[in-house]
């Protein structure tokens, strides 16, 4: 049986050349930006706000520094195996266990579901309620099979529909930032609540707890590196746009949470589910609440259609894999996989009727905290063995020069201090709800039997062939 971490490299050899390298450094980082971008910024606002009160950029700062230390594991590992297939990869090498390969795996799968139903969420709260009022499940349901109308279509409808979709969020997130400029030059607002903390009990804590929060809205940087066997020249031009793509991100998280705050009261950002929205109707910059609206329904759409597509692709390719069972892997009319799609939008479907937007992005950010503090192990582990590593610059000969170049190699305290980090994050530390525990755990657990289920199918499989095989004994 295949494991996820060879899927990319067998899927290679035996269907084809490799992927065409068309990704230069610019496109690359406009990638690594549009993929942070998104739901999380413009629904998660004032959930941090409710955390720590008026300081809301601390927590994305907090969150931007836990990220840029996970992406330095990330850069130097893709240096030495830059190929598509990412955390799972990373694990397989380091640990050489297939079950451990495979958990790394079903969590990125299931965190993108998460992260869909999340935005689904919010979806149907306030800038959905800005043109009509509708129970916020009905319209989270809708939504999700909305998505899953396109993800149906095919590939490059839902890729065209995401290049769109991308650059309506990130013009949204412009408007926002050109308001609290405006707002500084005329003396609008209140600068000085951006610097108040305020929180019921431990200052720490809360910081800690916000941050977790906050990391959501960052995530998607560890999806650039499935684009490695696409790109001129990864070795050089992936550390760059990964870092230069983070900084752009986190420039403009902190500019929007400090204008949300200077501009509109804490507990009216804590209270809704659509802060950004908030900011545009007291901003003395006029710019109409039911276009920013519109804007930022199409911003959460991406980022549930973006994780959809990844989580469908990756039960797909699990299952042509053999990891999970094969049915997963089938294909409809339009060369999609429809079982996938379905089996992931089921599972969607149920958390968003059992969590809230709070609860599903939090669940969303434990399961990556796991896949990173494995990552960052991984890259440790690795240097121990500096040969490992030499099969993937060999079975690469299209990157040209690039494979002589020296590659990134992160400060070994960064590694160290993100796989620490990720894993304090992720304790009951941060003051989580026990629910999102229950939540993480039981989407792994079906992840155990669809693996424990498929073991038991290709071992009967292939007893019955050996059994056909051999020859029948007469007396």
């Amino acid at each position: 049986m295949s494991d996820p971490g060879t899927a990319t490299t067998s899927a290679r050899s035996a269907d084809g050349p490799p992927l065409r390298r068309t990704i230069g450094r610019r496109v690359l980082l406009l990638f690594v930006v549009g993929d942070i971008l998104g739901a999380g910024i413009y629904a998660l606002t004032g959930k941090v706000a409710a955390e720590v009160g008026g300081m809301i950029w601390l927590p994305f700062v907090c969150a931007f520094v836990l990220a840029t230390l996970t992406a330095t594991a990330y850069a130097e590992l893709v240096g030495r195996f830059p190929q598509a297939a990412g955390a799972a990869l990373y694990a397989n090498r380091a640990f050489r266990r297939p079950f451990l390969t495979f958990l790394v795996a079903f969590a990125v799968m299931m965190s993108g579901i998460t992260s869909a139903s999340a935005a689904a969420r919010a979806f149907g709260g306030d800038y959905l309620a800005e043109f009509v009022s509708v129970p916020t499940l009905v319209a989270a349901w809708f939504f999700l099979l909305l998505i899953t109308g396109v993800n149906l279509l095919g590939i490059s409808e839902s890729v065209r529909v995401n290049v769109v979709l991308t650059i309506v969020e990130a013009t949204g997130l412009l408007v926002i930032l050109a308001i609290g400029a405006w707002a500084l030059l005329t003396g609008e607002g209140d600068p000085g609540r951006a610097f108040v903390l305020e929180t019921d009990g431990s200052a720490w804590m809360a910081v800690l707890g916000a941050t977790a929060l906050a990391f959501y809205a960052l995530l998607g940087f560890e999806d650039s590196v499935n684009l490695a066997e696409e790109c001129h020249a990864p070795r050089r031009d992936f550390p760059r746009a990964l870092f230069g793509g983070l900084a752009v991100a986190g420039l403009i998280y902190v500019g929007v949470a400090f204008t949300s705050s200077m501009l509109v009261e804490t507990d009216v950002l804590a209270e809704s589910t659509g802060p950004l929205l908030e900011v545009v109707k007291v901003a003395g910059l006029t710019f109409p609440p039911a276009l920013f609206a519109v804007i930022a329904l199409l911003a959460v759409s991406n980022t549930a259609l973006i994780n959809m597509l990844m989580a469908s692709r990756l039960v797909y390719g699990m299952a042509q894999e053999r990891i999970v069972p094969r049915v997963l892997g089938r294909v409809g009319g339009r060369q999609t996989p429809y079982v996938a799609i379905a089996f992931t939008v089921v599972i969607a479907l149920t958390l968003v009727a059992t969590g809230d937007l709070a609860g599903l992005a939090d669940t969303t950010v434990l399961l990556l905290l796991l896949v990173f503090a494995t990552v960052n192990v991984a890259v440790l582990v690795l240097r121990r063995r500096p040969d490992d590593g030499a099969d993937a610059r060999d079975e690469d000969p299209a990157a040209g020069d690039d494979a002589e170049r020296p590659t990134f190699r992160a400060p070994t305290w960064a590694p160290v201090a993100g796989a620490v980090v990720s894993l304090v994050l992720a304790s009951p530390l941060t003051g989580r709800d026990p629910a999102v525990y229950v939540r993480a755990g039981a989407l792994l657990a079906i992840g155990v039997v669809l693996y424990l289920v498929n073991r038991w199918a290709v071992g009967r499989t292939d007893r019955t062939g050996r059994e056909a095989a051999a020859p029948t004994s007469r007396a």
